[in-house]
């Protein structure tokens, strides 16, 4: 075995130790406790969440921030809505059975509670630099909201390791390679050219700051999400006798595992479950790093719009794909990820299914990039005092290309480890801090709550 395999097979071995049970539990478990705590907040106040999102911001003198909550959500939800809303889900398919799917939905259910604690303690903890641009994720309210230093300093600068670490993989150059692959497969484009494109697209967005990765996403990432959806759509409508036996099926086997050949239900949940947070990040604490940067009176304010990124993510692509997956009722057949989901959908529309996932594909890789790099900026700039800055965006935008014309098994396992290693010191701050959770919530529930009166007082006057 030479160097290259031997690596490869430690990284895939501690990846898998990981990802384990312990993780997969611990993210769940954090979900359902804080939602718990937190009253079955995700329950009650999803369509308000969703107004808040998606309505027209005014400026507010008591806002602190560099962008909208609109860009703050549609930041995040680049980063997110990736290749795992067309990869993961099939993988999940694949090595869980349709079962995988109900379980990406429990995943989701509880993960809007702890998406939404990330962001409340992203704004309270956040602080602003010497450039005048707002910092803010778990590094930043496990140093300074753990009372304890010894370990909230440590646990800090143990996320920022991982996390700018992690960009480079899962936000970098996993994305730039599936997108080079996907183009070379579908339209014959040579890897160095969908390489160097990418690379001056990426540069072009990046170097701008924040800012500019708001406006860009804010534009790309509806544009994105409803092109895919609209495909997986017109699919269930024109197939919609298909569409509740599929739904039968996923939730049959997500207690049965029927359709692993015996295999065992713990098999569903962990594919379920690991491949949900794969695709939400839930838990991982990469987007209350955006959520931070959002102009926000009140962190719960901006927490409730953070909350609906999983929702948007999970409940509505990840459903659209995994449905069109069962009932295509390929997943036996050998194939697996984008290949999958590519297949499926060219069983209901022909060739033009399979162009919908290749450019749904490309679409999503580019905007985690565009995401991720925001993150292991921010990440960097914590362990450097906010030195250096310029020069790991140059070393970010270079990778883009060599991620495209290279091979990434081992890279792509590495970046899977420092994923996962992200969560643990973000999971134990969200444990630890759950009490300011419960107070940010109970205080900005309050001042909404007065919000809504005055709007119903004005439309009954008007």
């Amino acid at each position: 075995m030479d160097e290259q395999s031997a690596l490869h097979s430690f990284l895939s071995e501690l990846s898998g130790i990981v990802w384990g049970p312990v993780l997969l539990i611990l993210l769940v478990g954090t979900g359902v406790y804080l939602t718990l705590r937190l009253g079955f907040l995700q329950f009650k106040t999803l369509p308000y969440a969703l107004r808040l999102a998606f309505k027209p911001s005014k400026k507010n003198k008591n806002e602190k921030g560099d962008i909208s909550h609109y860009q703050a959500l549609t930041t995040a939800l680049a980063a997110t809505i990736g290749t795992g809303n067309i990869a993961g889900v099939a993988t999940a398919v694949v090595l869980g059975g349709p079962g995988a799917v109900f379980w990406m939905w429990i995943t989701a259910i509880f993960g809007m509670a702890t998406k939404y604690a990330e962001a409340v303690l992203a704004v309270k903890y956040r602080i602003e630099g010497k450039n005048g641009e707002m910092a803010g994720g778990p590094m930043y309210y496990l140093s300074r909201g753990l009372k304890t230093k010894w370990l909230g300093k440590p646990l800090g600068f143990l996320f920022a390791i991982f996390g700018a670490v992690a960009a480079f993989g899962i936000g970098n150059m996993v994305q730039s390679n599936s997108v080079s692959d996907v183009m070379e497969a579908t339209f014959n484009v040579s890897p160095w050219v969908t390489g160097i494109l990418l690379t001056v697209l990426a540069g072009l967005v990046l170097l701008g700051g924040i800012k500019s990765i708001g406006k860009v996403t804010a534009f790309f990432v509806p544009i994105m999400a409803i092109f895919y959806v609209i495909g997986a759509l017109i699919i269930l409508i024109l197939n919609y006798d298909m569409v509740l036996p599929a739904l039968g099926l996923i939730f049959n086997d997500a207690f049965t595992a029927s359709a692993l050949g015996g295999g065992l239900l713990g098999t569903v949940i962990r594919y379920g479950v690991a491949r949900g947070v794969f695709s939400n990040e839930a838990g991982l604490g990469s987007a209350p790093i955006a959520a931070a940067a959002a102009r926000t009176d009140y962190a719960g304010r901006q927490a409730l719009v953070s909350m609906t990124q999983v929702f948007i993510d999970t409940i509505i692509v990840c459903t659209m794909t995994g449905l069109t997956i069962v009932m295509a009722g390929q997943y036996q057949g050998g194939l697996d990820g984008a290949d999958l989901t590519s297949t499926s959908f060219q069983i209901f529309l022909g060739d033009v299914g399979a162009y919908i996932v290749t450019i749904g594909l490309v679409f999503f890789a580019f905007s985690t990039i565009v995401g991720w790099s925001y993150y292991g900026e921010k990440c960097f700039g914590y362990l450097t005092k906010q030195r250096f800055i310029g020069s790991y965006k140059i070393v970010f935008v270079a990778f883009v290309l060599i991620g495209a014309v290279a091979q990434l098994n081992t890279v792509w396992v590495f970046a899977d480890v420092m994923n996962g290693l992200m969560a643990f010191p973000n999971l134990i701050g969200l444990l630890l801090l759950s009490g300011v959770v419960a107070a940010e919530t109970n205080k900005f529930l309050k001042v909404a709550k007065k919000e809504r009166q005055q709007e119903r007082e004005q439309r009954q006057a008007g």
